[in-house]
């Protein structure tokens, strides 16, 4: 999981939680809705932000392995500066 799926979640938690807040529904099928219009908003963002950069934002990493993916890359760049002194 990259780091813009996991904001772009977060979006859409955010976004979701705000609307409920402001339109207090009632039962689960009004939440459902509510939930869907957090995820469509969070989802119109992504769309956009892929145009822009040209590039996809969901990956097939999930949040385990990039950050797997990400301490490892950190410890080489560090033995290959520490080599360098």
């Amino acid at each position: 999981m990259t780091n813009l799926e996991l904001v772009l979640n977060m979006l859409a938690e955010a976004t979701t939680t705000e609307i409920s807040k402001e339109k207090n529904p009632k039962n689960f099928t009004e939440s459902k809705i509510i939930a869907a219009e957090g995820g469509r908003i969070a989802g119109n963002t992504r769309k956009e932000i892929e145009a822009k950069t040209g590039k996809k934002i969901v990956s097939s990493l999930n949040a385990k392995t990039s950050l797997k993916t990400q301490i490892a890359s950190q410890k080489t760049k560090k033995n290959k500066s520490n080599r360098n002194l």
